[in-house]
Parts: structure tokens; sequence; C-alpha cells
């Protein structure tokens, strides 16, 4: 079937030199094999230019990917922040969250290449099993059916590889994120377009499959807040109690060890947050960096109970 199709080219006055050929012999007054190797020259002359076209194209898109890309990913923050030692919180977070956009940007963009580079190759492909005579309906069928039994048997990979792309996309938890997925609550290790790696409290490591996933509750992204709960007697002044418990909140906002780049707002006694019979419970809250509410809520306790220690007060039972 190709060496007809070849045979043919001059024949049907194809490419360059069968054209000239033709042209220099009007009564085809020449040897069979002349004919046979123009026409072969033609064809690898214009498979040569199908492929070196597709090449330049792919290259082409994938510079453009790769440019919006970088212009999605780079931001004005890092300019501002090249040379400074100390971060306030917010320039901090500002800082996490302009790198994982940046982590976002080229784990989409290295996808978007990857269709580019299979939509054009493959174009091309056609393109030149179409020039050697190959029918390309039966082609064509045959890979549909292929395709079709493909997506019966990996439909949980599809599933896994879409929620992942949205997942990037709306940037819903990156690595360092403390998040919980309903079956694992741990530290993001490592986001792939098929799963995510936590590592829990206890160092066990899960393998969460992205299409798995229907719920995200992720403590890492804007702020934390940590929350402490005093109880005391029922009998205890109430008034001493809550002036004692401002007092050290408003203490622990002027440490410079904790203001702005641990806690982003004043710590807050929101009063009783309970009564019963035996207790009334105080209720101390801090706004804080992301990922960093339980560490504030235990320098919160040790604060507290030095207190109650120096005023000679008394938890509840």
């Amino acid at each position: 079937m190709i060496g007809q199709q070849v045979a043919k080219a001059c024949d049907n006055n194809d490419g360059i030199f069968c054209t000239v050929l033709n042209s220099t012999f009007p009564e085809k007054d020449f040897p069979a094999w002349v004919q046979l190797v123009a026409g072969i020259v033609d064809v690898l002359l214009l498979i040569a230019l199908i492929l070196a076209g597709a090449l330049v194209v792919r290259n082409v898109v994938h510079r453009l990917i790769t440019r919006l890309t970088v212009r999605a990913s780079v931001g004005v923050l890092p300019e501002r922040l090249r040379g400074k030692s100390v971060l306030t919180s917010t320039e901090a977070a500002a800082a996490i969250m302009t790198e994982r956009r940046r982590a976002r940007a080229e784990t989409m963009g290295s996808v978007l290449r990857s269709l580019a580079s299979v939509v054009i190759l493959g174009t091309a492909a056609l393109m030149v099993f179409a020039k050697l005579g190959v029918e390309l309906a039966p082609l064509l069928t045959s890979v549909g059916i292929i395709g079709v039994a493909v997506g019966f048997g990996a439909q949980e990979l599809v599933k896994d590889f879409i929620a992942g792309m949205f997942m990037l996309l709306e940037d819903q938890y990156g690595v360092g994120d403390v998040i919980d997925t309903g079956v694992a609550v741990g530290t993001v290790e490592a986001v792939t377009l098929r799963i995510t790696r936590l590592r829990d409290a206890d160092g066990k490591v899960w393998y969460v499959r992205n299409g798995t996933i229907t719920r995200i509750g992720n403590e890492s992204q804007g702020w934390s807040r940590a929350l402490v709960d005093v109880p005391v007697p029922y009998d205890s002044d109430v008034a001493t109690v809550r002036e004692l418990l401002n007092g050290l909140a408003h203490d622990m906002w002027e440490d410079p060890d904790y203001r702005d780049t641990v806690i982003v707002e004043e710590p807050q006694v929101f009063g009783l947050e309970s009564v019963s019979g035996s207790s009334v419970i105080f209720r101390i809250s801090a706004k804080t960096v992301p990922a960093r509410h339980l560490e504030v809520a235990r320098e919160l306790r040790l604060r507290v109970k030095r207190a109650f220690d120096d005023k000679s007060l008394v938890f509840a039972a």
C-alpha cells in the first residue's frame, strides 16, 4: 500500500522533485526507478516538514505556557522582602502563599505542556500516516474502542486526576498544611494529581487518593485560633479572675517572642463560657498565624498556671 502510494506520487504531480521531473520530461521518458526515487524523496521531505513543523509549534506552545505560569506565580512580595532577615506574621504568611502559588503554577504548567505535546504530536503522527497511505478510519476506530475500554477500566484513575487538577487550581491545600481528609488527619508531605501523602501525629504516613476526598478541613490557611478554657470554683470572685486573665493575655501580647510573629491579634478573655453547680469556666481566645495555635494554647495554659499559683488561686475539679 505504501509502495503504491509512493509510486503514484509523480503521476499526480505531488511534491517538488516529481514536479521538476515531470516538467523536465513531459513525456515521462525516464526509468520507473527514477519516478520511484523522486516519489520517495518527496514523501520523506513532506514527513520531515510535518515533524519539524510539529516540533516548532510544540516549542512555541510550551514557551507560551511557561511564560503564563511564571507570570501567574511571581508577585511583588519577593522583591519587597528581599534582604529582610525578620518577617512579620503577615509578611511570612504572604511569602508562604507566594511559594504555594509558584508550586501550583508549575504543576499546572507541567500538565498543560504534557497535554499540548500529546495533541500536537498526535496530530502530526496522523498526518504522517495519511501521507504514507495508511487508512485512518480503521485506525481511529480502533483507538476509539481502546479509549472507551481504558476509560471504563480506569474510571477511578481519571476521577483522581480530575480531582487533583481542581484541588491545585482552587488551592485547597498544599505541602506543609495540616488537613483533615475524613479518613486521615496530618501534615501534607506531597501532593500529586493522583494522591496526597499525609503524616499524622504518630508518624504514620497516609496515601489518600484525591478522588476519594469528599471534604477537606485545612488548619493552615489564613490564620488559626487558640482556645483555652480555665475552670475555677463556683464561689470564686469572677471580677478578680477575669482581671487576672486579661492581664496575662495582655502580657503575652506584649511579649516580642509572640507579637506579630506568632500571635496576630491581642488575646481576648471572652468571660464566662459556661456555669455549673461546682465551677465556672472562662475562655481565652488568641488569633495566631496558621498551624501555631497549639503552641500558643500550651503557652497560655502555662502562664495561667503560674498566675494562679502566684495569687494562690485554685482550679475547679
